[in-house]
Formats: C-alpha cells, sequence, structure tokens
C-alpha cells in the first residue's frame, strides 16, 4: 500500500482477535519506532513488551479503570513506552526553548510503531489513560521513571472507520496565522 492508504488505513483499533502477534512483527514495530528521529539524536525512551499472559493480564487491570479501556481485555500484547533522560544537548535545549523534547520524540516513535503496525495488519490504540503506579511495578520500571503512553497491539476486528477530520483551510496557515 502507498503512504495515503497507510495513513487511511490506521486508526485506533478497540476490537481485537484473538490471536498471538508474531515476534518477527513486534520486532519491525519496534526497529520503526527505533528508527525515529529525536531532538539532538537523543533517542529518549524504551519500550518494554508485554506479552506473556500472565503480564498482560496485570497490564489489562491497571489499564481499565473507571468505564475508561474495557477493550484492553481483548489485547494480546501491550507495549509500555518508558520515557528516558534525553541526552545533555536535548535536555539543554529542552530548558532554553520551554519545549518538552523528550515528549515529542516519544510521540514520534510511539506513532512510526503504529504506522508500521498498520503496514503489517496489526491494529494499535494509543492510550494515556492507566494507573501509570501500577503499570511501572508490574514491569519493573524504576520509580524515577515516567510512562506517558501505553501501545494495544493485536490483530484488529474492528470495522474500518472514515476518517472525519477538520478541513485544510481550518488547520493550516500561509506566511501568517491571520
Amino acid at each position: 500500500m502507498d503512504f495515503k492508504e497507510l495513513l487511511l488505513c490506521r486508526q485506533s483499533d478497540r476490537k481485537y482477535e484473538d490471536k498471538a502477534v508474531e515476534k518477527e512483527k513486534l520486532e519491525a514495530c519496534l526497529e520503526a519506532a527505533r528508527l525515529s528521529p529525536s531532538a539532538c539524536n537523543s533517542q529518549p525512551w524504551t519500550f518494554v513488551v508485554a506479552q506473556d499472559e500472565e503480564v498482560v493480564q496485570k497490564m489489562r487491570k491497571a489499564t481499565a479503570n473507571l468505564g475508561m479501556n474495557g477493550f484492553i481485555r481483548q489485547v494480546p500484547v501491550i507495549v509500555a513506552v518508558v520515557l528516558e533522560k534525553a541526552n545533555l544537548t536535548a535536555s539543554v535545549g529542552s530548558v532554553i526553548k520551554d519545549k518538552e523534547y523528550p515528549l515529542l520524540d516519544i510521540g514520534i516513535a510511539a506513532n512510526n510503531f503504529c504506522m508500521q503496525a498498520a503496514e503489517l495488519g496489526l491494529g494499535t490504540c494509543m492510550i494515556g489513560w492507566f494507573d501509570e503506579k501500577k503499570v511501572k511495578e508490574i514491569l519493573s520500571i524504576p520509580s524515577g521513571k515516567r510512562v506517558p503512553l501505553l501501545i494495544a497491539v493485536g490483530y484488529s476486528c474492528a470495522t474500518h472507520r472514515e476518517k472525519t477530520r477538520k478541513p485544510m483551510g481550518r488547520i493550516c496557515k500561509y506566511n501568517s496565522y491571520k
């Protein structure tokens, strides 16, 4: 599929088949994330892949709460994106420019992961609502680290939805915001 078809195909899936994800496909998604650009080549991420049924079961409990993310009970793989310390140059730049470069960087890496998954026929959903403290405990992530994002991964059986987006004229300006 060409790039535009890939963009139209990728969606946040919330319905999954009861089917394991092949290691080769997970590794291809991780490689796509690893190759992502980052501020000053800082690469401020670690991906912790939960695929063992016992670990995934605990992750599901830490993710589905208060009526949110019930779909996670079907997902065979959950990837935690751990925010790592940026290198010195990116850290200084973040302070000087008052921009959270590491958070931008993990967003890019997570998107690359999800786009690669879509190309491989996998469904994904990025999740920000979860019990971070429990996730860190389950995955043995040090207490000083942050986990801003989880990615659900599996074979989607959700209906493909047509994308609803704002018209280009509302989101793009040339030479001036006005």
